[in-house]
């Protein structure tokens, strides 16, 4: 909610927690219920009349190919459409420990090595706990530059006398802005600190990276206004239990979106998974029942991944449906169209998904791996090793077509599998001969038959 007073330079009190203003003060916020904490915030009435920019023709506008700032990290590059944009601001967000910190520290040696000036301001962290992380990441370079500094006002005005090549702010819930009394990581402070970085950012064409957190259910953390400012969001998924680290781009406005770079976290930092089909398969068991191969395409890049599935009778009077890696509702529907359509009796089983290796499948076409593997687990049929499959499932039983089917089977030939079971709708589009096998089924039926007999 926001109110713009009718006098002009009138007062009103804005919520330091959710953003809420009011024309009066108020004990308690009625939109979060937080006590004490409306604030007083001038508003500068919009009457004032002031110049405008004069519109020009689109094909006279500015051109937008500009080079990019390689940042000689592919994975990272590729998320970011082919390197940082001049004047872009790049949002990365990630739960503590999930090696944000660590992703900005290679970045900035990685730019630095191109005898480009770099900034680093933490708001977190003394400087004397930056460098030791740098010294065994090996990521000290002398054109890499170090603040510990928390206001907006101070990191702008040092950025504008070193105008480095790439700024870093680590992280924009630590800043805080002299025109506002709200506490750090209010809304308030977030958006206005975001603001003013953004503005900096498009006026003198230096991109910014900034260091978000997240809230208990994985969103970034401040008001969801800071997303639709900055150019680019990218979320650092993972497991800390797990080695490998998912870099997921949410938001692009320079390149495509839902592309993902891999990690693997190691005593000397973030290393580049180049090949992640071959590391999540590497420990595959075969032919084992609940085990299948499943080509997914995160973004344009085909990977190979393995879908297992556990199905035990349950001793509880109502059975249970766990998912991890997958939507657990979705895995709920499929059980009730193998029951429905199939007859294969699920009711009482507790059942059990995963997807090995801590990735997070989220597309349509993971449909037909979850019924293969929970056939093969509930009948105690392996799947044959050399196997994959993919396509969608409707509840009518029938296997729907999918998209990116080419790259799919260039990768599972790749990687030396001999029999690719995909829809019948995608076969019939192939026009050319590939080395693996290729089976198209229409209906679950036709589909359980083949990989299971």
């Amino acid at each position: 909610m926001s109110i713009v007073s009718k006098k002009k330079n009138r007062p009103v009190y804005e919520c330091h927690k959710c953003g809420y203003q009011s024309l009066k003060w108020l004990g308690r916020c009625p939109e979060c219920g937080e006590w004490e904490s409306l604030a007083e915030r001038k508003i500068i009435s919009p009457g004032i009349t002031r110049s405008y920019t004069e519109p020009v023709p689109l094909h006279m506008a500015p051109d937008g190919d500009e080079e990019r700032i390689s940042t000689d990290i592919e994975e990272l590059d590729r998320v970011l459409g082919g390197g940082i944009v001049p004047g872009s601001v790049v949002l990365i967000g990630g739960e503590p420990g999930i090696g944000k910190s660590t992703l900005i520290l290679h970045l900035l040696a990685s730019v630095a090595d191109e005898n480009r000036k770099v900034l680093y301001v933490s708001g977190e962290e003394s400087a004397r706990q930056i460098k030791m992380r740098a010294r065994r990441l090996d990521a000290i370079h002398p054109e890499e530059f170090l603040a510990t500094e928390n206001s907006v006002e101070q990191i702008i005005a040092m950025t504008m006398a070193m105008r480095p090549s790439l700024l870093a702010v680590d992280s924009i819930q630590t800043l805080t802005c002299s025109e506002n009394a709200s506490s750090p990581g209010s809304v308030t402070q977030v958006r206005e600190s975001a603001y003013k970085l953004l503005e900096m950012a498009k006026n003198e064409d230096i991109p910014i990276v900034l260091v978000g957190h997240v809230t208990k259910d994985g969103a970034i953390a401040g008001p969801k206004v800071l997303e639709h400012m900055v150019d680019t969001v990218l979320y650092f998924e993972g497991d800390r239990s797990h080695a490998f680290r998912i870099l997921r781009t949410v938001k692009n406005r320079f390149g495509s979106t839902n592309e993902i770079g891999v990690f693997e976290m190691k005593e000397e930092g973030l290393v580049q998974v180049k090949n992640p089909s071959e590391i999540f398969l590497a420990e595959r068991p075969l032919d084992e029942p609940g085990s299948v191969v499943l080509p997914s395409v995160e973004g344009t890049r085909p990977i190979l991944v393995e879908v297992q599935a556990l199905v035990s009778p349950t001793n509880l009077g109502t059975a249970r449906r766990t998912a991890i890696g997958a939507d657990p509702q979705r895995l709920s529907l499929l059980c009730a169209v193998l029951e429905k359509k199939c007859g294969l009796d699920l009711y009482g089983n507790d059942i059990f998904l995963n997807i090995a290796g801590g990735i997070r499948i989220d597309e349509p076409a993971l449909d037909l791996g979850v019924i293969c593997a929970l056939a093969s687990s509930l009948m105690e049929k392996p799947i044959p090793s050399a196997t994959v499959v993919c396509g969608e499932v409707g509840l009518a039983g029938e296997v729907r077509a999918i998209g990116h089917v080419d790259v799919r089977v260039k990768e599972a030939e790749r990687l030396g599998f001999t029999r690719f079971v995909l829809p019948s709708s995608n076969r019939e589009r192939i026009t050319w001969t590939p080395k693996i096998e290729l089976v198209g089924v229409a209906t679950l039926q036709e589909f359980l038959e083949v990989v299971l007999n």
